[in-house]
C-alpha cells in the first residue's frame, strides 16, 4: 500500500554535500515516522537518522552527528537527507524507510521501505 520512491543513483566527491530524497504514496505521509538507514559493501544495514510524524523529534547516529540532518515536508510527502562534508566510507546504499509508530533506530522497527539509493563519495 506504501512505496517509497528514493532520489537517484550519485557520485561526489569528499567533502562534498548532497541531499537525498524520498516520496512516499499510498496513505497519509503524516501518519509516518521515517528513517534513513544505509548499507556499505560487505557490511550489515546501519541507522543514519529518523524523524517522527510532525519532525518535532529526531535521532542521528553518533557517526553523523553535525554533518548529517534529516528533515520533512509532509506538504510534499518526502522525507529528506541532508548530508555535509562527505567521506569516502559515507559509501553506501542509502535507504529510506518508513513506520507507522514512534521514531525507531532498528531496521526491524520499520514496515516500509524504498529500494535504495547508491551514494559513492571519490577521493
Amino acid at each position: 500500500q506504501v512505496q517509497l520512491v528514493a532520489s537517484g543513483v550519485v557520485s561526489v566527491q569528499a567533502g562534498a554535500s548532497l541531499r537525498l530524497s524520498c516520496a512516499v504514496s499510498g496513505r497519509t505521509f503524516s501518519c509516518y515516522s521515517m528513517g534513513w538507514f544505509r548499507q556499505a559493501p560487505g557490511k550489515e544495514r546501519d541507522f543514519v537518522a529518523t524523524i517522527s510524524m510532525r519532525g518535532g523529534s529526531t535521532e542521528y547516529a553518533d557517526v553523523v552527528k553535525g554533518r548529517f540532518t534529516i528533515s520533512r515536508d509532509n506538504a510534499r510527502n518526502t522525507v529528506y537527507l541532508q548530508m555535509n562534508s562527505l567521506k569516502p566510507e559515507n559509501t553506501a546504499v542509502y535507504y529510506c524507510a518508513a513506520r507507522a509508530r514512534i521514531i525507531a533506530t532498528m531496521a526491524v522497527s520499520y514496515d516500509y521501505w524504498g529500494q535504495g539509493t547508491q551514494v559513492t563519495i571519490s577521493l
